[in-house]
């Protein structure tokens, strides 16, 4: 009942800039958190940021000052602009969607996920 479709993902060099963005579709009224996670290969899902429908924001301290969460509720869009990109932040970005407002950095507090975009941090 609820999609999200992450895109925008790609291979950077060091230093790069990329914007990603999820779409969203079905069951999405009201008010709810949105976010960013991430995953490297034989790691957790790691929070990235998250944002609220009245503008709240959490971000993963390892992001913090690099990276920016927005959305477009208008088109039930979020967006991840990841500026001064390192290999080290090599990972699957999944788009997550919280059925509350209240933000939080567990990814089991979300119950809809996209299926993830790649990105991959050159040196």
């Amino acid at each position: 009942q609820v999609q999200l479709v992450e895109s925008g993902g790609g291979l950077v060099q060091a230093g790069d800039s990329l914007r990603l963005s999820c779409a969203t579709s079905g069951r999405t009224s009201g008010a709810y958190v949105m976010a960013w996670f991430r995953q490297a290969p034989g790691k957790e899902r790691d929070f990235v940021a998250g944002v609220n429908s009245w503008g709240a924001l959490f971000y993963g301290d390892s992001v913090k000052g690099r990276f920016t969460i927005s959305r477009d509720n208008a088109k039930n869009t979020v967006y991840l602009q990841m500026n001064s990109l390192k290999p080290e932040d090599t990972a699957v970005y999944y788009c997550a969607k919280r059925d509350s407002n209240v933000l939080s950095t567990r990814g089991a507090d979300y119950f809809h996920w996209g299926q993830g975009t790649q990105v991959t941090g050159s040196s």
